[in-house]
């Protein structure tokens, strides 16, 4: 039972970026500004970024139930949830500030300093549990991604 109760406690905490940005996502007046915008030629389609973010965020509350799942202590753990605890942090920083502020040059900053903090978290995560620290690979593809997407919006409007 306590297992379970790990886990879900980790898929929530997965989640909580998602669950913050769908606040901002765009819908009505956002929708149309980022419409408006000149966007790379490989921005995907809007159905992407929800699935492919559904994923990613199981992927990372599996990532983080290794982690707590992982018997021996250490103090590399500490430092893997405050790690884990920050890119939530910018996470839902950036699609504040992207999509609620329209300030695409400093989301465009929080999506560089989210990259290190995840590279940063991933390689925690590897001297606790190789496991988890493979399942962040996915996340920071996809970062380097959409960071390329953000710069490219910063540069062309």
């Amino acid at each position: 039972m306590k297992k379970i109760l790990k886990f879900i406690c980790a898929m929530f905490f997965g989640f909580l970026p998602g669950f913050f940005g769908m606040m901002f996502t765009p819908s009505g007046p956002s929708d149309a500004w980022y419409n408006a915008l000149n966007k790379s030629v490989l921005t995907p389609d809007g159905w992407v970024f929800g699935v492919a973010w559904a994923v990613l965020y199981a992927l990372l509350g599996l990532a983080l139930f290794l982690i707590m799942n992982t018997p021996r202590p250490s103090a590399g753990k500490s430092r893997s949830y405050v790690l884990f605890g920050g890119q939530l942090i910018l996470n839902g920083l950036w699609t504040y500030l992207f999509f609620g502020a329209h300030l695409i040059g400093i989301a465009f900053a929080v999506s560089v300093a989210l990259l290190i903090i995840s590279i940063w978290m991933m390689r925690s995560f590897y001297t606790i549990n190789h496991g988890a620290s493979y399942l962040v690979v996915p996340y920071i593809l996809w970062l380097l991604f959409a960071t390329y997407l953000n710069g490219v919006i910063l540069y062309l409007n």
